[in-house]
């Protein structure tokens, strides 16, 4: 192969695995979509009863919530903390500030 050819080649992958930012609707449905999941995992958790724990029957219900509320909290934690990235610097503080905004509304939401 000669010379000309491989840097033709270099320069054509280089192009094709340049990378690429979704688009800002993606990540404000995603954020939206992960805040609702949480959401709804917190009134389930605060709509169930505590005497209901006796019987191993009703707990599918309420660990289905706090599995489902753990990883969308986790995900929108990490959506915030992208986004945060981008406007600052330091990505640990980003990462601060997205862990106590998350865990705010989550508080709220069960205060109510």
């Amino acid at each position: 192969m000669s010379e000309p050819m491989a840097a033709d080649i270099e320069g054509l992958l280089r192009q094709a695995f340049r990378p690429v930012d979704p688009p800002e609707s993606l990540s404000a449905r995603l954020e939206t979509t992960l805040q609702e999941l949480t959401d709804l995992a917190a009134e389930e958790l605060e709509s169930w009863e505590l005497s209901a724990m006796r019987d191993p029957r009703n707990w599918g219900r309420p660990a289905a919530a706090l599995v489902v509320g753990g990883v969308a909290a986790g995900g929108l934690v990490l959506v915030r903390t992208r986004q945060a990235r981008r406007r600052d610097s330091g990505s640990v503080r980003a990462l601060e500030r997205s862990l106590r905004q998350v865990a705010n509304d989550i508080q709220d939401r069960l205060e109510r």
